[in-house]
């Protein structure tokens, strides 16, 4: 028996008088957590996830529908950017100004060959307000997760806003646990070394966000 094998065991067992019918495992595990630190509206949501993501060294821009092919266009150019990956379900919309190389997220494509493009847009499934966090799952506008973890600089639009929430507990609730999730909180760092911060250690050095709404 391994060790997976143990754990499972044991879980089994302490959940052995928990049975569909007379008790709902949702009931048998109660989850009466803090869902949040105090109400906020909407636009204070937004707000505090703005703040966050800056505490973490992330840009963050502003943008509405019409806007956003430009700023995105704007952005690439001031990065000095010619290749660009895209997801498979990127609105095309988002790109329509955008002047680089379009590089189609392929099953083929190496490691090393990523590691060449200079810049990856993509969507998120959620923000977390409270933490400046990220939250890719996978779908269609966000692409396969080592797309947005070898490119240096990482371009993310999160629709304001339908796809914020305050806290992780809220944000769980929305995600799918079966779906590879990508939690980004700022760009890629680490002072492991002496404390010194070193960025763009394992993903992007540059993380820009726009709020789009």
């Amino acid at each position: 028996m391994n060790s997976r094998e143990r754990i499972l065991g044991r879980v089994r067992r302490a959940l052995a008088d928990v049975t569909p019918d007379e008790r709902p495992y949702e009931q048998a595990v109660p989850r009466d957590y803090l869902r949040a630190h105090g109400e906020r509206t909407a636009g204070e949501t937004v707000e505090l996830l703005a703040e966050n993501l800056a505490d973490y060294r992330a840009m963050v821009h502003r943008a509405d529908t019409e806007e956003l092919p430009r700023l995105v266009m704007r952005l690439l150019a001031e990065h000095g950017s010619r290749e660009v990956l895209v997801p498979p379900g990127l609105p095309e919309e988002w790109l329509a100004a955008m002047d680089a190389v379009r590089v189609p997220d392929g099953p083929a494509d190496t490691a090393r060959r990523l590691d060449r493009v200079d810049s990856v847009v993509t969507g998120c499934a959620v923000a977390i307000a409270e933490t400046g966090t990220l939250v890719l799952d996978g779908s269609p506008d966000q692409g396969r997760r080592r797309i947005s973890l070898i490119p240096d600089h990482h371009i993310c639009v999160v629709r304001v806003p339908d796809q914020v929430v305050s806290s992780v507990p809220q944000a769980l609730e929305r995600l799918d646990p079966a779906r590879p999730l990508t939690w980004i909180s700022g760009p890629s760092a680490t002072s492991d070394i002496e404390l010194d911060r070193v960025e763009g250690v394992h993903g992007p050095r540059t993380l820009e966000v726009i709020l789009l709404g």
